[in-house]
C-alpha cells in the first residue's frame, strides 16, 4: 500500500495553451483532482495558436512536450487550447504514450440546453473555419441556427483582464456587434476558447439572458476518469510548476498571477 501512495502522490498532469487560457481548465481539474502534481506550460513565442499555421503549432507542441517529457513523468497532458486540439491530438496520441485529453467547443451540450435554438460560437477565427469544428455542428446541432464568431482580439483582452487592467464594456460589445444586430439573438452561448472563461462575466452583462458553456468541467471529468483512482488525498512534495517559452518583461508580469494560481515557480523553457 505504502509503494502505491508513494506512486500516486506523483502524479502529474502537464496543462499546456499559448497563454493563460489554460487556467481555467486547471481552476475546473482542481475541483476534482486537487493533490495532485500540476505543470502548465504557456507558449508565449507561440501567442495566439489561433494566428499560427496548423505545421507551426504541431510541431512547437511537440517541441515543448518532448522537452518538459524529458523533465517531468507525466501522467496526462491537457492540451487547454480549442484551436491546437482541432489540429493536433491525432498526431500527438501517436507519438507519446501518455493520455491526452483536448479542448474542444461544447456543441453537444449546448444544442441540448437551448431554449430559442439559436447557438452562438465564440472562439478565434481558426478554430472556426476548422473542418472538425464545422463537423460537430453537422452531427451534434443540425437542428439548431448556429451563429459563428471568430475573435483574436477578445483573446488579447481576456490577457489583459487577467493582468489586471480594466477594460470598457463597450470594447466587448463592438466585437460581439454582429450577434446584437440578429432577429434572434443567441440564448446559449459556447465559449470556444479557453480564455473566455476569463471575460464570462462581460459577455453576461451584454447576453443578459444566454446561458454560457465551455469545455473546462468536462476536461477535467475526462481526466479524473483516467487518472482520478490513481491520486491520493495526502499531499504530494511536489511544487506545482509553470514554464514558458521565452522569458520576457511580459512573462515577469505573469509571475503574480501565476502564483496566485499555485505556481510558485516560473522558469523557460530550453527547446
Amino acid at each position: 500500500m505504502t509503494s502505491q501512495m508513494n506512486f500516486y502522490d506523483r502524479v502529474s498532469v502537464l496543462i499546456l495553451d499559448s497563454g493563460i487560457g489554460g487556467l481555467s481548465v486547471y481552476q475546473e481539474m482542481k475541483k476534482l483532482l486537487p493533490h495532485i502534481h500540476y505543470i502548465y506550460c504557456f507558449d508565449n513565442e507561440g501567442f495566439p495558436y489561433g494566428e499560427k499555421s496548423e505545421i507551426f503549432i504541431l510541431e512547437q507542441i511537440v517541441r515543448i512536450m518532448t522537452a518538459i517529457q524529458k523533465k517531468h513523468f507525466l501522467n496526462c497532458v491537457i492540451i487547454a487550447c480549442n484551436t491546437a486540439s482541432t489540429i493536433v491530438l491525432p498526431i500527438l496520441r501517436q507519438r507519446f504514450s501518455f493520455p491526452i485529453i483536448g479542448a474542444v467547443p461544447a456543441i453537444k451540450p449546448a444544442a441540448h440546453i437551448t431554449r430559442n435554438g439559436v447557438l452562438g460560437l465564440l472562439a478565434t477565427p481558426a478554430t472556426i473555419k476548422r473542418p472538425y469544428t464545422l463537423d460537430l455542428i453537422k452531427r451534434f446541432a443540425k437542428n439548431c441556427q448556429v451563429e459563428l464568431l471568430g475573435s483574436s482580439e477578445l483573446v488579447y483582452l481576456a490577457e489583459k483582464k487577467v493582468l489586471g487592467t480594466e477594460i470598457s464594456i463597450n470594447m466587448f460589445k463592438k466585437i460581439l456587434q454582429p450577434w446584437l444586430n440578429l432577429q434572434k439573438v443567441p440564448d446559449t452561448i459556447v465559449l470556444g476558447c479557453t480564455h473566455f472563461p476569463f471575460i464570462i462575466n462581460e459577455l453576461q452583462q451584454i447576453f443578459l439572458n444566454a446561458r454560457m458553456i465551455h469545455s473546462g468541467a468536462a476536461i477535467a471529468k475526462r481526466a479524473f476518469s483516467l487518472i482520478g483512482s490513481q491520486q491520493n488525498t495526502s499531499v504530494h512534495s511536489f511544487k506545482n510548476k509553470a514554464y514558458c517559452v521565452k522569458k520576457n518583461g511580459d512573462t515577469e508580469s505573469l509571475s503574480p498571477i501565476l502564483e496566485k494560481y499555485g505556481f510558485s515557480v516560473l522558469e523557460e523553457l530550453s527547446l
